[in-house]
């Protein structure tokens, strides 16, 4: 494997977990409001 790839692997794993995350919270922060 090039080291790019693995790069590129990691940045795009960070950035789904970043998602995941910002998601989660904006849905605990909509059900707070309700």
């Amino acid at each position: 494997m090039m080291t790019k790839d693995l790069v590129l692997m990691v940045i795009s794993s960070l950035i789904l977990i970043i998602f995941v995350l910002v998601g989660v919270a904006f849905l605990t922060l909509l059900e707070r409001k309700v």
